[in-house]
């Protein structure tokens, strides 16, 4: 794995500093994307954006974005066609993002789920491979219907 990118807003920034400690005790290189604590909640749209784009240019293998429940994070990544992004609050659900639906991108809620439970979802959806399987044509179907409304 190259790098992970990482982005946060001003409700995940603590969230956000122990996550990428951890990542980096891990052996694994951050590429922080994160708002500036001046510019405030409203630019997490460009914050998801950026992860989003550096992920679909080769730029990072996956990354992850944080902000008070995950929800507007997922949103704006999910705009960028071939982005995959899955809001994730649990292991079970971060390990299926990557095994059945190839999510690059998992978000977070930082008032939703402590820094532990973070933690242990990131391991495992980092731990976890797309396995295509019975799981492709329903990825390659998600493909051919963002390819039918996408611009670019």
């Amino acid at each position: 794995m190259k790098t992970i990118a990482i982005g946060a807003d001003d409700a995940a920034y603590a969230f956000r500093d122990v996550i990428v400690a951890y990542l980096q005790e891990s052996g694994i290189n951050v590429a922080d994307y994160s708002s500036d604590k001046r510019q405030g909640s409203t630019v997490y749209p460009d914050v998801a954006h950026a992860v989003a784009m550096s992920i679909k240019q080769g730029e990072h293998d996956r990354g992850i974005l944080i902000c008070g429940t995950g929800i507007g994070m997922s949103i704006v990544a999910n705009k960028v066609p071939g982005i995959r992004a899955a809001q994730c609050h649990d292991t079970f659900s971060a390990e299926r993002a990557r095994k059945s639906n190839n999510a690059q991108i998992i978000t977070l809620g930082a008032r939703v789920i402590g820094t532990e439970l973070g933690k242990k979802i990131l391991q495992a959806w980092l731990a976890a491979e797309y396995e295509g399987g019975g799981s492709a044509p329903k990825v390659e179907r998600i493909d051919y219907y963002e390819h039918q409304h996408a611009r670019d």
